[in-house]
């Protein structure tokens, strides 16, 4: 099986009497609320999906990062993770101290050993991981949204709560065990933030035949306007994996994170999390993780060219695929030779105005079943 980013998935959950100590500090301990999205960034790193982090970045890391597209280590790492605080919060921390860190609930969720309080510019931030600095794009408004400091250091999850989708979340460690029991030497993650159509389908069907198992993970969690509803997305490919695939050949779990839409930078940050779940290829289609009309169609396949030592290897369709007429099959704009006439375009679009203003799509964009279960939502969409 490949080996986790770094040598070694990282587990910084703890357990049994370092458990009980540390809930018995927290109340000792100086705190700081968390939104939704942190959290999830916190649970991780504690779990292993961002192997080799074990906490937030400091400032040498960030730089690195940003300018090299690694750790300080040496290891390929394209996102910075951040922790940011107000100045009033950050004056009120002292470097060395241990932080609680709490969910919006109340609830304990992790424990900061606090290494470094830093300033960094997040106009430079967003040009380095999204190309821009246009307040429009997603990622670099989420970015300058982000309050005057950050923090770094490691974390101890003292909260072991399995949310969203208990049933789907399943990390690193658990995921490779499953690979390894079912003699999968070959698995390819499929990454998604969209609910599937026959374009999706087909391709994941094209890769299945060259690797051993399929590793569908759709990325649960805070994205943008118009896209599908986690719950959604879920309930779409349950119906397209229960009537259209092997079940002995696919597997479906979940990756609780916010979407950057930071195109290629992204594109990498995916291959790294899937390689941790056990995966040895990614597949990568054109405008991988992107958004609007920032990145060149194939810049995010292109990237891969730059990390020699990355291991996990890009499966890439290129190409803009389509269902043609004449020729019968998925086709795409490196394979067909028909006009326009023929062809049936994977039009998310199309999907949702007809299932906002009824009517049915063509079976040759989405099966049935998938759409029928979109239909049971009457709102599937982010407001």
């Amino acid at each position: 099986m490949i080996a986790p980013h770094g040598g070694k998935i990282i587990d910084r959950l703890l357990t049994g009497k370092a458990l009980e100590g540390a809930l018995a500090d927290v109340p000792k301990m100086k705190t700081l609320t968390i939104d939704a999205m942190t959290l999830t960034d916190i649970k991780n790193i504690g779990h292993g999906r961002y192997s080799p982090l074990e906490g937030f970045v400091g400032k040498n890391n960030l730089e690195s990062v940003l300018k090299n597209s690694r750790l300080t280590g040496g290891a390929v790492w394209t996102i910075p993770i951040l922790l940011d605080v107000s100045e009033n919060e950050a004056a009120g921390l002292t470097e060395g101290e241990d932080v609680c860190l709490k969910a919006e609930d109340g609830r304990p969720i992790a424990v900061l050993h606090l290494a470094e309080k830093y300033s960094y510019s997040k106009t430079e931030i967003s040009k380095a991981v999204f190309g821009t600095d246009d307040i429009e794009h997603p990622g670099v408004k989420s970015t300058m949204d982000k309050k005057e400091v950050f923090l770094a250091g490691q974390i101890d999850l003292v909260d072991d709560s399995r949310e969203p989708f208990p049933e789907y979340n399943l990390y690193p460690t658990e995921t490779r065990e499953i690979f390894e029991k079912r003699g999968w030497k070959t698995v390819a993650g499929f990454q998604t933030r969209n609910a599937p159509h026959l374009g999706h389908e087909n391709m994941q069907k094209i890769v299945l035949a060259l690797v051993d198992g399929l590793l569908i993970h759709p990325v649960i969690g805070k994205k943008k306007k118009g896209d599908y509803k986690d719950e959604v997305i879920l309930k779409s490919y349950e119906a397209l994996l229960d009537n259209y695939f092997p079940k002995e050949r696919v597997f479906m779990s979940i990756l609780p994170m916010e979407m950057r839409y930071a195109g290629p930078r992204e594109a990498v940050h995916h291959a790294i999390i899937r390689k941790n779940q056990g995966c040895t290829h990614l597949i990568v289609g054109r405008d991988h993780a992107g958004v609007g009309n920032y990145y060149q169609p194939e810049a995010a396949i292109e990237i891969f060219d730059k990390f020699d030592d990355l291991e996990i290897k890009p499966i890439t369709l290129r190409g803009d695929f389509f269902h043609c007429k004449r020729c019968q099959r998925l086709e795409s704009d490196r394979t067909c030779p028909h006009g326009e006439e023929h062809k049936i375009h994977f039009s998310g679009t199309v999907v949702r105005k007809m299932l906002l203003e009824g009517g049915t799509p063509p079976e040759e964009m989405i099966r049935p079943e998938v759409f029928n279960a979109q239909k049971e939502f009457d709102k599937p969409f982010i407001d």
